[in-house]
């Protein structure tokens, strides 16, 4: 069978933070003598330029510049980072462009100039309302500044924003953890990430690790959380994310539908369908600023192809986040592989109650989401 193009989305790393936290995971670095800002920026357009054989003709449906803290750079940085774009790749119209920002460099002047950049949604690292979390957590805002940035948020020309609250927290209880998200959704934020502090390896929190909740208090979170979000009229779409009507965040569903995507800064991951060549790449750029930044050498660090055994797992393991029934289409068109391949593990899936299956789709159950591990294994 041929492969589909999918739609397309760009995703644009900005490496640096005031601060590294110790539960973070992502390539991020501390500002220490300044930040190359108009350099950086050369060089993201320029890795732009070098991937632009692999997506010929091809619009965007979306752009997300994560970090790091993307709110580090100037108005007038992600404005030339973003017409740059412009000028390579055609857009959709009304095209999602979110920004990651944290609250404690959220001023008025300066986000509304991200606006003017061409930011549609901003996505708000708040964590927690909480002193002693937010300490431990490694956070240099405070809650004030949390809250004063959502409102802000609320009175900007946006399409929407997001508030990323965590639970399951050093110390916390369940009365802490709901009180944080009582808070949080008085803010009223069209889209809310809700999702429990995991310890990831190679991060602070892993070599030092903090004492945690224990499994019945993170159950009892978890669950009157969710009561709270849906009485407050949020809809739980993926694993972690909740919106209100209207406000899905379009970067991350098209990342969960296993759509493509071109990364560029550094360290950031791309997939890339070709159907003329029967493949779907992945790539990874060189992590390390100064590497980046090294004119001797390309922006590409690793590219290999995603091979016709494992492209079951890696479709799922995406889209079974997502609590959206399944087209068995999209599985074939974004596979190139037949619903065959498919027949052993879907039914266990479906013995085991982690799928149901209806005339066109899958729809994983409440208690395929709970063991979504156990589910994607089926497809290993």
């Amino acid at each position: 069978m041929s492969l589909q193009l999918p739609p397309l989305s760009l995703y644009i790393h900005i490496p640096w933070c005031i601060q590294k936290c110790p539960y973070c995971d992502f390539n991020s670095h501390a500002v220490k003598q300044g930040i190359p800002e108009q350099e950086y920026i050369a060089h993201l357009l320029a890795d732009l330029r070098q991937d632009l054989p692999l997506v010929v003709g091809r619009p965007l449906h979306s752009i997300f510049i994560g970090g790091g803290t993307p709110s580090v750079f100037s108005a007038a940085g992600i404005k030339q980072i973003l017409d740059g774009v412009k000028q390579e790749l055609a857009t959709l119209p009304n095209m999602e462009v979110t920004m990651e920002a944290n609250p404690g460099t959220f001023e008025a002047e300066r986000f509304a100039g991200y606006v003017a950049a061409g930011v549609t949604r901003f996505s708000i690292g708040v964590q927690t309302f909480q002193a002693a979390q937010l300490s431990a957590l490694g956070r240099i805002h405070n809650a004030a500044e949390a809250q004063a940035a959502a409102k802000l948020a609320a009175t900007l020309p946006l399409h929407s924003f997001n508030l990323d609250l965590m639970h399951g927290l050093p110390g916390q209880d369940v009365a802490m953890a709901l009180h944080d998200l009582d808070t949080a959704i008085a803010l009223n934020p069209p889209h809310l990430s809700w999702y429990q502090l995991t310890i990831e390896p190679n991060t602070a929190f892993a070599s030092r690790p903090p004492v945690l909740p224990d499994d019945d208090i993170l159950w009892d979170i978890q669950q009157q959380g969710l009561a709270r979000l849906a009485a407050a009229g949020y809809e739980q779409y993926e694993t972690s994310a909740y919106s209100k009507v209207g406000h899905k965040c379009q970067h991350n569903l098209n990342y969960w539908r296993f759509g493509d995507y071109l990364g560029i800064g550094c360290g950031a991951h791309g997939k890339i369908t070709l159907p003329s060549r029967n493949a779907i790449l992945r790539t990874v750029k060189i992590k390390h600023p100064k590497g980046y930044m090294d004119l001797s050498r390309g922006y590409l660090d690793e590219k290999h192809p995603v091979l016709a055994e494992d492209r079951p797992f890696e479709f799922f393991m995406n889209r079974f986040r997502l609590l959206e029934a399944c087209p068995f289409n999209d599985f074939t068109a974004f596979t190139g592989l037949p619903l065959a391949t498919l027949n052993e593990p879907i039914a266990t899936a479906l013995t085991q109650g982690l799928l149901t299956e209806q005339a066109d789709a899958w729809q994983i159950t409440p208690h395929g989401a709970r063991y979504l591990n156990d589910l994607l294994t089926l497809f290993i």
